[in-house]
């Protein structure tokens, strides 16, 4: 979930490689797996059997050689070995935009990615009397097309390099969890700077995967200068709103064009009216027919996070514990954002990011937590964990390699758990506003500058000075205080109302000793009163140049909250580095084990790097007994679905369009409708969303943008019988854009000829 402030001093995420990682694996034995399904045909679709049913994975390029037989008997019309290659067909036009997956479909760097994911550029081009949330865009012609903002990037991955022995290198001795996770951190550092040196367009990460007991450095192209170039209006590209999210049927026409511009010499460069389309190596070619029933379907992108190796304990913990607060907690801050913004067009496009990502969330973690608790998955994988331990203790060996350690995992859990509602509150507290988020950037700024750049935390080494200046700027586009006051007096009540032995030292430093709701006003009166850190000139003039002891003497009331707060914010982050520490002795135990128990390849979790997943064009069936969904959706019933009223307000040249009732060479092979939107049992997570989904022949046939709500939970546990990804038929993407948007410059740069009047 994206949250409402830019939180600067939270940068981690963005800047430096985090290593969010976990092994997915499909049980042996699923409970809930069921037998392969043969498919009802959809009107207008040729009626195929599908046998084949995907046990889930997110490959990474690397393992593609063991799925070739797989691939060849599924139809695929090419070398397998490419797919090993994220430097050749197809993924080298497969790209990241840093939270969402594109492609290239044209020579000339035109990328087409999904409607939501094009969302911040969107926003950031509207205004009250023009917003291209609602009402879309399309540029006349190049000279049209609107920047997307200081922080916009395009990542193409050119190498995956294993550097696991020299991340690890000096650890395996090491007893002090606190200079375990120091050295894996430097180490990590250093790798990366050594691989960008001399390197101005290149960006690196080491990212850890399957829990630390591997490490790869990922080189990628950065390109800096993008460009809106096409979203359509919000009745297609977010038809079925929140009320639609993660259901199926759907009827959503979620894609959006951007292109990728570079400096005259073809070298990244930042924006400037001087810059020319990048040509990349690869681009994908559109179909030229259509997908059924059964047809093999592969889909290669940036998931960005799993969960399918955390153990039974943490499972019944976030059944337990994480989603129901998560849940709360997403449900009051719309309610805040809702009540601030109403009537208020201006300070609703500000806003309107971070509610849609708010609602997401918020669909997303009822799901999960149907699926993880009344859906008895959390069950099954304490069942499966029984059988893992049984196995350890079996064999003698197997007990001196693997025994203890989810013994001890557990214990490093139940020590968390024994302060995490205070701890989860602070970081709510120490988040909250952009204000105080700037303030804390200042000062880490301003400790790190007399360092060696080597020594800094990465986030606030030199190669990110400039994003830093990026990221303030972009979040002037945003920012509002009274947006900002109301978020930050949430997450104080939300501490308040924590019986008072969890309640977070920071609540206190914050509000004074006399907390309720009149001191929670008083002291957000003081914060906001006089404060200067709302202008982000201010703070990006100070960002480069001022020092510790000149910010010490600031009567800056947000810069006085961050010092004082500062050692809470430090002593978190010790906690955390000794607990990160902990685990990496650990997890890369618990993970040999469980390669050795399961036999046979193990697909990492997601961790927001290159994957591919391939199945098959799928319906399903809701739950036992029910009727199977068909794999297709229609034109005509997205206006059977139409009333006028937002989400379900189609713009009137749709309906026309079909009314009228010409498909063109877009219409499925039998002739009538082109297919809306399509099913395919294909593992992807957030990340994927606007993921090419690739035919055969590694032509493009769709984007992917969503799950289904029965199957939620695949996140920590893939379901083959019902776990559905949702992509937009290339097919109706081109039917908008010739009969409806007239995008024919865009067809014919994509190969496509026009042909409906």
């Amino acid at each position: 979930m994206r949250s409402l402030s830019w939180r600067l001093h939270s940068l981690t995420p963005f800047l430096a490689a985090a290593s969010i990682t976990a092994c997915a694996v499909a049980p042996a034995v699923d409970p809930l797996d069921g037998p392969a399904m043969t498919l009802a045909a959809p009107a207008g679709a040729v009626e195929a059997p599908t046998t084949f049913e995907n046990p889930g994975g997110m490959w990474m390029p690397g393992q593609m050689a063991e799925h070739a037989a797989a691939l060849r008997e599924l139809g695929l019309a090419y070398d397998p070995a490419g797919l090993m290659d994220p430097t050749s067909f197809p993924l080298g036009a497969v790209v990241s935009l840093g939270g969402c997956s594109a492609s290239f479909v044209s020579p000339d760097g035109l990328i087409v990615t999904n409607h939501h994911c094009v969302g911040g550029a969107l926003q950031y081009n509207s205004t009250a009397e023009s917003n291209l949330l609602v009402e879309g865009f399309l540029a006349k012609d190049r000279e049209s097309e609107m920047w997307a903002g200081p922080t916009k990037r395009v990542y193409v991955t050119t190498s995956f390099k294993d550097v696991t022995q020299e991340v690890l290198a000096g650890t395996h001795d090491v007893d002090d969890n606190a200079k375990r996770s120091a050295t894996i951190r430097q180490n990590r550092k250093d790798l990366t700077a050594a691989c960008e040196s001399g390197k101005s367009d290149t960006r690196c990460r080491v990212a850890s995967f399957f829990e630390g007991a591997q490490f790869f450095q990922i080189e990628q192209l950065e390109i800096r200068d993008i460009r809106l170039v096409y979203a359509p209006h919000e009745g297609v590209g977010v038809f079925g709103g929140e009320i639609d999210n993660w259901r199926w049927p759907r009827h959503t026409g979620d894609y959006s064009f951007l292109r990728a511009y570079v400096g005259p010499d073809g070298k990244p460069a930042d924006h400037d009216v001087k810059n020319v389309p990048y040509h990349p190596p690869h681009h994908l070619k559109v179909a030229t027919q259509g997908v059924s029933a059964g047809d093999l379907v592969m889909v290669a992108g940036y998931p960005g996070r799993t969960n399918r190796l955390k153990t039974a304990d943490e499972v019944e913990s976030a059944t337990r514990w994480y989603y129901p607060r998560a849940i709360a907690r997403r449900e009051q801050y719309i309610a805040v954002l809702e009540a601030v913004t109403k009537d208020d067009p201006a300070l609703s496009i500000k806003a309107a990011g971070t509610l849609r990502s708010l609602n997401n969330g918020l669909t997303n973690n009822r799901g999960m937590l149907e699926g993880l608790d009344r859906g008895g998955l959390a069950k099954a994988r304490a069942g499966e964990e029984a059988k893992l331990i049984a196995w350890i203790n079996a064999d003698e060996a197997r007990r001196k390699r693997f025994g203890g350690v989810l013994e001890a995992i557990a214990e490093l859990n139940m020590k968390s758990r024994r302060t995490r509602d205070a701890d989860a509150a602070s970081r709510d507290l120490l988040s909250a506003s952009t204000l105080l988020g700037r303030a804390f950037l200042l000062i880490e700024m301003a400790e790190a500058r007399p360092k060696k750049d080597a020594e800094r935390e990465s986030w606030l080494q030199e190669r990110n000075w400039p994003r830093l200046t990026q990221r303030l700027e972009a979040s002037a586009k945003k920012f509002d205080p009274r947006i900002d006051r109301a978020v930050f007096r949430l997450m104080l009540e939300r501490a308040v109302s924590l019986p008072e032995n969890s309640r977070p030292e920071a609540l206190a430093k914050i509000v004074g000793e006399r907390v309720d709701g009149s001191s929670i006003e008083d002291a957000l009166d003081k914060l906001y009163a006089k404060t200067r850190l709302d202008k982000t000139e201010v703070v990006i003039s100070q960002l480069h140049k001022a020092t510790s002891t000149k910010l010490a003497r600031s009567k800056d009331p947000f810069m006085k909250l961050a010092f004082t707060l500062r050692e809470i914010q430090k002593n978190g982050k010790q906690r955390a580095e000794i607990r990160a520490g902990a685990m990496a002795k650990l997890r890369p135990a618990y993970i040999a084990a469980l390669r050795e128990f399961k036999g046979g390849t193990l697909a990492p979790d997601a961790n927001s790097t290159l994957r591919i997943t391939y199945g098959t064009v799928r319906g399903y069936s809701p739950a036992p007994g029910k009727p199977v969904y068909e794999p297709f959706t229609w034109p005509s019933e997205m206006v059977a679905k139409h009333t006028g009223e937002t989400p379900f307000a189609a713009p009137s040249a749709v309906l026309a369009a079909v009314q009228k009732g010409n498909f063109g060479p877009y219409a499925a092979e039998s002739g009538g409708e082109a297919p809306l939107d399509f099913l395919a049992d294909l593992d992807i997570t957030g990340g994927n969303s606007g993921s090419a989904a690739l035919n055969a022949k590694g032509e493009l046939v769709g984007l992917a943008f969503d799950g289904n709500y029965e199957a939620m939970a695949s996140d920590w546990i893939f379901i083959p019988a019902i776990t559905r990804s949702i992509q937009v038929d290339i097919r109706y993407v081109l039917w908008i854009m010739d009969a409806v948007d007239g995008a024919d410059a865009l067809l014919l740069e994509m190969g496509v000829t026009p042909s409906i009047d």
